[in-house]
């Protein structure tokens, strides 16, 4: 994550008023980070998580890389978070070109570091464009990353929704139908992918509601 010196003064003042003084007792907080590739951008990261964390965010994440390019970096910054901060922290974890084992191993060390809270993905293969190919000993999607999370540990599971559409999906109906999957394999809550529109969010939380999907 890179923030600038003006984005942190803003955050400064932030801290100084009432920011989420009139929500809604149920609505959540959150933030997401990007695991640093150099010592000045850990420096530029450290000083964000400290401006940040007296908000008392729910639960703070740090991303994966395609392809699993970050898993060291990103396992370094969860375990410092949890270890060295008030706020809970969430790892992404991919299915991409990686078996099994190794993504249970990854897991089996976040819940050795006290972390509890794992950001289940299918992930992006590491060429752009590239289309998705499960790994032969590995996960076949997040569905399955999920249920197998489920047999190591009580994990709390944030699974990926898509209000918009996701790329590759058929259309809104087999978005709903893989949200589904991966709620009845395990899965604690879903965190929504950017979107655009209020009304294309609203549209898919009514199918979701329809779903029957409550989580």
């Amino acid at each position: 994550m890179s923030i600038s010196i003006p984005q942190l003064a803003e955050a400064r003042r932030a801290l100084e008023e009432p920011l989420f003084a009139d929500l809604a007792g149920d609505v959540g907080l959150s933030f997401e980070f990007f695991p640093p590739k150099s010592e000045k951008m850990e420096a530029q990261l450290w000083e964000a998580i400290r401006t940040l964390e007296p908000l008392g965010p729910d639960f703070v994440s740090v991303t994966y890389g395609a392809g699993g390019s970050t898993r060291e970096r990103t396992h370094a910054t969860v375990a410092r978070i949890q270890r060295e901060t008030s706020m809970n922290a969430a790892a992404h974890l991919t299915c991409v070109e990686a078996t099994k084992a190794e993504i249970d191993q990854v897991a089996e060390e976040y819940w050795a570091a006290g972390v509890r809270h794992i950001v289940a993905l299918r992930g992006d293969m590491p060429t752009l464009g590239q289309p998705y190919q499960a790994h032969p000993g590995g996960y076949e999607n997040a569905a399955a990353l999920v249920a197998g999370l489920r047999k190591l540990h009580p994990f709390e599971i944030s699974v990926a929704a898509y209000p918009e559409c996701h790329p590759e999906s058929g259309g809104h109906d087999a978005d709903i139908d893989n949200l589904k999957r991966k709620i009845d394999a395990g899965a604690t809550r879903a965190i929504t992918q950017f979107f655009f529109s209020p009304e294309a969010y609203f549209r898919f939380r009514d199918r979701v509601a329809a779903a029957g999907i409550t989580a």
